[in-house]
C-alpha cells in the first residue's frame, strides 16, 4: 500500500483554522449556558432565602399570635374566674339578705299580731257585747259588765253593806244600762239583807214602777212586801201583796204572795 505524503503546513494550518472555527460556537455555546445556570443558581437561591425569610416571618407571627391568643385565654379564664367568685360571693350576699328580709317579715307580721291583739283587747275594753240576764237581752260595755259582776260577788260573799254601796255606785254611774231593773232587785235584797228596810222598799218600788214587765218585778213586790212586814205595816204589805196576785197571777211570786196575804188578813 502506498502511503500519502503530508498536506502542506498551510493546507494543514487552514484545516486545523476551520475545525477551531467549527469548535467556538460549540464552545462559547457551553460557556453560556454555565452563566446562566449559575445565574438561575443564584436566582432560585435569592427565592428560597427569600422564601425561607417568609416562612419564618409568618412562622413567627404565628407562634406570637398563638402565644397571645394562649395569654388572652388564661386572661380571660381568669377574668371569668373571679367573676364566678364574685357572682358566688354576691349570690351569698343576697341570700343573706332574703334570711334577713324572711327575718323581718316574721318579726313584723309577729308585732302586728301583737298589736291587733292589743287593739282587739282594747276595743273590748269600750265596745259593747250583747248581754241575756233575767229574760232580758241588751248590749253593755265592758265596764258595765266588770262593776256589775263585782257588786254581785261581793253579794254572794255576804257582804251586805259592801254590795248595796256598789249597786248604789252602778246606777249613778249607768242610770240606763241595761242591767238598771237587776241591780234595783238585788239592791233591795242587800238592803233588806242589811235590815235598810226602807231604803229596801224604795229600791223594789223603783223596779215595780220602771219596769212593770220585767221577770225580777214580781219577786221586787213579794220583797216590798216581806220589808213592809219588817216595819210592822201589816196595811201596806197587804196592799202590796193584793197588787201582786193581781197583776202577776201566773208567777211564782204571785202563789207565795197568796199563802203570806192568808196569814197576814
Amino acid at each position: 500500500m502506498k502511503l500519502r505524503p503530508f498536506a502542506s503546513w498551510p493546507a494543514l494550518m487552514g484545516g486545523a483554522s476551520l475545525v477551531v472555527a467549527s469548535l467556538w460556537p460549540l464552545q462559547a455555546h457551553a460557556l453560556f449556558d454555565d452563566d446562566e445556570a449559575r445565574k438561575a443558581i443564584l436566582d432560585l437561591r435569592q427565592k428560597f432565602d427569600a422564601y425561607r425569610q417568609d416562612t419564618d416571618a409568618k412562622l413567627g407571627r404565628l407562634m406570637n399570635e398563638s402565644r397571645d391568643a394562649g395569654t388572652a385565654s388564661q386572661r380571660s379564664m381568669l377574668e371569668l374566674s373571679n367573676q364566678n367568685e364574685q357572682l358566688r360571693a354576691e349570690i351569698a350576699r343576697l341570700r343573706g339578705q332574703n334570711e334577713q328580709l324572711a327575718r323581718d317579715v316574721a318579726e313584723l307580721q309577729r308585732q302586728q299580731k301583737d298589736v291587733q291583739a292589743g287593739v282587739d283587747a282594747r276595743l273590748r275594753q269600750v265596745e259593747p257585747a250583747k248581754v241575756s240576764l233575767d229574760g232580758a237581752e241588751f248590749t253593755a260595755t265592758p265596764e258595765e259588765k266588770r262593776d256589775y259582776d263585782a257588786a254581785m260577788e261581793l253579794l254572794r260573799k255576804s257582804d251586805f253593806a259592801g254590795a248595796s254601796s256598789a249597786y248604789a255606785g252602778f246606777l249613778r254611774r249607768f242610770p240606763g244600762s241595761g242591767y238598771t231593773p237587776s241591780a234595783l232587785y238585788w239592791l233591795g235584797n242587800a238592803q233588806y239583807a242589811n235590815r235598810a228596810y226602807k231604803e229596801a222598799i224604795e229600791s223594789h218600788r223603783r223596779l215595780v214602777a220602771q219596769y212593770p214587765s220585767h221577770q225580777r218585778t214580781p219577786e221586787a213586790m213579794l220583797a216590798m212586801a216581806n220589808s213592809q212586814i219588817e216595819l210592822k205595816d201589816g196595811k201596806g204589805a197587804q196592799r202590796t201583796l193584793e197588787t201582786l196576785v193581781r197583776t202577776y197571777p201566773q208567777s211564782e211570786a204571785a202563789a207565795a204572795g197568796r199563802e203570806r196575804l192568808a196569814k197576814i188578813r
